[in-house]
């Protein structure tokens, strides 16, 4: 049974910094894309960044969060980490982290998949 848990949200000003953490456990395989979503109140959820950990670190960001957000893992952990820059008050939504396996992928490819596996979520809130 694969569990996911957030850490590291928060309340921060404009132009702070925030670093999620998700710690894995149950994953059969090394080769599982991981993905930081979001949600905030009344809108729908956005899938912010992807990695695939299979081989590369591949990487894929929304358009929303690019050169703002680095998502990056440690396999030796089971981690998976987002770290947030220059966060905006848009930015303020529910952050869930979630995997599933995929034999060949890429953070690109990701992002288009179907997650099946997803944490209880960390708040981030964003003042200006």
């Amino acid at each position: 049974q694969v569990q996911l848990v957030e850490s590291g949200g928060g309340s921060v000003q404009a132009g702070g910094s925030l670093r999620l953490s998700c710690a894995a456990s149950g994953l059969t395989t090394s080769r599982n894309c991981m993905g930081w979503f979001r949600q905030a109140p009344g809108k729908e959820r956005e899938g912010v960044a992807h990695i695939y950990t299979g081989g590369g670190g591949s990487t894929y960001y929304a358009d929303s969060v690019k050169d703002r957000f680095t998502i990056a893992q440690d396999n030796a952990k089971n981690s998976v980490y987002l770290q947030m820059n220059s966060l905006k008050p848009e930015d303020t939504a529910m952050y869930y982290c979630a995997a599933r396996i995929c034999p060949y992928c890429s953070g690109g490819r990701c992002s288009t998949l179907n997650y099946n596996n997803w944490g209880q979520g960390t708040q981030v809130t964003v003042s200006s």
